[in-house]
C-alpha cells in the first residue's frame, strides 16, 4: 500500500505555496505524525526554508549531489542504472544542529537547482509510454519512486510535496505522483488565470496517464503511480486587505474563486453563486502574517514555534497563537480531504 502523496500546486507562483508545505510539515509533526516533505521545486525553496545556508553548501557543491533528489534518479537519466537510495534530511528544530529525536523529526527529500535540467528527458519520454518503453515507464514514475521509496523507509504517514509554478514535462511527472491535489490562491487575476491553466491541463495529464498505464510492459514489475491527482480543496492566503489594493478590488477577485474553482478545477457549474465563506471547496483563509515572517525566516522556524528569545514579543505572541490556530483547523480539514489519520 502506497503513502499519500499530497502535492501543492498552482500555476500562478508567489501565492505562497512553499510557505504552506513548510508550515503544515511542522503542524503534522507536531499533531505526531510522521511526514516527509518532498521538494520537486527547481527553485528549491522549500528546501532553503527547512535547512541553514551551511547545510545546503554541503548538500549542493559536491560534483554529483548524491544526497538531494537530483542524485537519486541522475543514474537512471544516464543510463547507468535505476534510481539509487533516496537521501532522506532529517530536519532539526534547532537549525545547525542534529535533531533532538530524530525518530520524530521530519524527513526531508532535498531539492536541487539542477532538476530543471531533466525537462526535456522527461518530455521525451512521455509519448514513448504509448508504446511501452519500459525506460520510459521507469523516468516517468522516478519521482514517484523516490518519494514511496524514502516515505516507507521514513516510516511515513503522509509525503508533502512543493512544486514549481510551471506547466512543463517536470510538473507533470510530478503531478501524475500525487495522490491529492491543494491549490493555494491569492485574490487576485493572476491566481484566477493560473486557475484556468491548472484545471484543464490536471484533466488532461490525468487522461493521458491512464492511456499510459494500459501500456505498461506486462512482464515488468516495476510499480507505477495511479496517477489520480484528486482535488482535496484550495487555500486563499494572503486574504487581508492590504493598504495597497482597493477594497473593491479584492471583493470582485475573491467572489469569482468558488466559481472558477469549480469551473476549471471539478469541470462543474457554479451553485447558485456560492460564496466563499461558504464554498466546501475553501480548506481555509489565512492571513498573511507579514510581520512575523521575517523573525521565522531567520529563526528557521515556523511562525507558531516563535518565542520571545526569537523577537516574538508583546502583541506578536497572540499572533503566534493565533497562527497555530489556524495551520491546526487546516491540517486538520486537509487530513480529512486525503483520508490521513490524525493520533489522538
Amino acid at each position: 500500500m502506497s503513502i499519500p502523496i499530497i502535492g501543492f500546486f498552482n500555476n500562478k507562483g508567489g501565492v505562497g505555496k512553499t510557505s504552506l508545505v513548510y508550515h503544515l510539515s511542522w503542524m503534522y509533526n507536531d499533531m505526531g505524525l510522521r511526514v516527509l516533505a518532498a521538494d520537486l521545486d527547481p527553485q528549491a525553496n522549500l528546501t532553503a526554508a527547512f535547512l541553514d545556508e551551511e547545510r545546503l553548501e554541503e548538500l549542493w557543491l559536491k560534483g554529483d549531489h548524491p544526497q538531494t533528489i537530483y542524485g537519486c534518479i541522475q543514474p537512471l537519466l544516464e543510463g547507468l542504472g535505476d534510481i539509487t537510495h533516496p537521501h532522506i534530511e532529517l530536519v532539526s528544530d534547532i537549525p545547525g544542529q542534529p535533531p533532538l529525536f530524530p525518530e520524530y523529526s521530519i524527513g526531508l527529500l532535498v531539492g536541487d537547482l539542477q532538476l530543471s535540467q531533466i525537462e526535456d528527458e522527461l518530455s521525451d519520454v512521455w509519448p514513448k509510454c504509448l508504446d511501452g518503453n519500459q525506460r520510459a515507464f521507469r523516468v516517468t514514475s522516478a519521482f514517484w519512486r523516490t518519494m514511496q521509496q524514502a516515505g516507507i523507509e521514513r516510516n511515513a504517514h503522509v509525503i508533502l510535496m512543493d512544486m514549481g509554478p510551471n506547466l512543463g514535462a517536470i510538473n507533470r511527472a510530478a503531478l501524475i505522483a500525487t495522490d491529492f491535489i491543494v491549490v493555494p490562491l491569492s485574490p487576485d487575476l493572476f491566481s484566477l488565470q493560473g486557475l484556468r491553466n491548472l484545471g484543464p491541463t490536471r484533466q488532461r495529464w490525468y487522461k493521458e496517464w491512464q492511456e499510459r498505464l494500459k501500456k505498461k510492459p506486462k512482464e515488468t514489475i516495476l510499480e507505477l503511480p495511479s496517477g489520480q491527482m484528486q482535488p482535496a480543496g484550495y487555500v486563499v492566503l494572503q486574504h487581508a486587505v492590504r493598504m495597497d489594493r482597493p477594497v473593491q478590488a479584492y471583493d470582485r477577485w475573491i467572489a469569482q474563486i468558488p466559481g472558477e474553482y469549480r469551473k476549471e478545477v471539478l469541470d462543474e457549474q457554479d451553485k447558485d453563486n456560492v460564496t466563499i465563506e461558504d464554498d466546501p471547496n475553501r480548506l481555509a483563509l489565512l492571513k498573511h502574517y507579514r510581520s512575523l515572517m521575517p523573525l521565522a525566516q531567520e529563526a528557521h522556524k515556523p511562525i507558531f514555534h516563535l518565542k520571545p528569545a526569537d523577537g516574538a514579543i508583546g502583541s506578536h505572541m497572540k499572533t503566534v497563537q493565533d497562527a497555530y490556530r489556524d495551520f491546526e483547523k487546516l491540517a486538520r480539514i486537509i487530513a480529512q480531504r486525503t483520508h490521513v489519520v490524525i493520533p489522538q
